[in-house]
């Protein structure tokens, strides 16, 4: 009777492992199993840092985004297969706005929407912005500028940026100055 007792109980122990596998499996499953990581994550992750992408001789697009962002999660297939297709031509650059790693450069490229493209040249020069969600076809006209070197493509939401020219001289009225 007690080699009996003792098969019982290794067969429980059997069918728990085996329940126990099945849930866990169940869970892997729900959440995703194995399943490539959403587009934003997978740009995010794979991003330069701003600073050398900047400096790399090659146009760049940083784009400022959130995790909870619907318009950010919406445009990243859009930015990945751009970033796909222009591999080693254009760096893509995602910086979160809630990371506090990136507050100097949120505070820097003066962002109040998101989505917001930051564009540059391939010398690092700031030559554009847009604001707000892009479609695959703005995204490549987009692109395709910066790589070229042509200006942006006229679009609503998308703005060339000014670069300021140093003052003549280095005494310079300031804004309650009345001279």
């Amino acid at each position: 009777m007690e080699s009996n007792t003792a098969t019982l109980g290794r067969r429980e122990r059997i069918l728990l492992a085996a329940v126990a596998a099945l849930l866990a499996l169940g869970l892997f499953l729900l959440r995703g199993g194995l399943s490539p990581a959403a587009p934003l994550d997978k740009l995010a992750r794979q991003s330069l840092e701003p600073a050398v992408a900047l400096s790399n001789g090659r146009p760049s697009v940083i784009e400022f985004y959130a995790d909870w962002c619907e318009a950010c999660q919406a445009m990243a297939p859009a930015m990945e297969r751009v970033e796909g297709e222009h591999h080693g031509q254009l760096d893509v650059v995602l910086l979160n706005v809630d990371n506090p790693r990136w507050q100097p450069e949120v505070d820097r490229y003066d962002v109040n929407g998101i989505p917001q493209l930051e564009f540059f040249a391939a010398d690092g020069t700031p030559v554009g912005r847009a604001i707000g969600a892009r479609t695959q076809d703005e995204l490549e006209a987009l692109t395709t500028a910066l790589i070229s070197g042509s200006p942006l493509p006229a679009m609503a939401g998308v703005a060339e940026t000014s670069v300021l020219k140093p003052a003549e001289s280095t005494a310079m009225a300031g804004p309650r100055s009345h001279s």
